[in-house]
């Protein structure tokens, strides 16, 4: 209740005016309250020599009449000064006060908000966290079926590998038989070729004979 008192508005429009009219009151107070001293002292004075003149019976009263009303007025003075210094330092301590609360108000406003926000963060963080892992659990799976059929892909490489190189093995190797088989019938042909030359230049020789 006290806090919704201080954060009224009329605080701050006080607080405004407040200086002015404090520094105005005072001085007033402060002239007041000397001319009471002054006065107090004059007819303090004064009835001091009317003790000493014995002839002015009557006087004496007065005087004393007038020192009264100028003791009375420098206490009303006094204390009006006094209780005005009081008020001053009183309203100062409840702007204050109101001052804190505001801000206490605020501060806890803020503190709310941030753990509002702090909360939301916290669940957004989590659903990320829960998003990220079905993500990688996902992931995860794709790249172990990407890498098993990789795996099964490096297998059938390599099994094509090896009947191509098996292939090429037996193409050289048949090359080679091949090359050697050409090499023996080339020199089977010039074997054959020589002895039908041979044949040929005896039967030249017996028909010349023959004749």
């Amino acid at each position: 209740r006290w806090q919704k008192i201080f954060s009224f508005n009329i605080w701050g429009k006080i607080a405004t005016f407040w200086n002015k009219a404090f520094l105005t009151i005072i001085v007033l107070l402060i002239v007041l309250f000397l001319d009471a001293v002054r006065e107090v002292r004059k007819y303090s004075s004064v009835t001091t020599v009317e003790r000493s003149l014995p002839g002015r019976p009557g006087a004496h009263e007065h005087t004393q009449m007038k020192l009264f009303r100028s003791q009375r007025n420098l206490y009303i003075s006094g204390f009006s000064l006094l209780f005005w210094l009081v008020l001053r330092r009183l309203v100062t301590l409840i702007t204050q006060l109101a001052k804190e609360l505001s801000n206490k108000g605020v501060l806890k406003t803020q503190a709310e908000d941030t753990n509002e926000a702090a909360k939301k963060f916290m669940k957004e963080n989590e659903k990320l966290r829960q998003l990220l892992k079905g993500y990688n659990e996902e992931e995860e799976h794709l790249l172990q079926a990407q890498n098993e059929k990789l795996v099964e892909d490096q297998e059938k490489l390599k099994t094509e590998l090896k009947k191509t190189s098996d292939a090429l093995s037996k193409a050289q190797n048949d090359l080679m038989t091949v090359k050697i088989q050409s090499e023996n019938l080339s020199k089977e042909y010039d074997r054959l070729l020589k002895e039908h030359s041979e044949l040929q230049g005896r039967l030249g020789k017996g028909n010349k004979k023959g004749q």
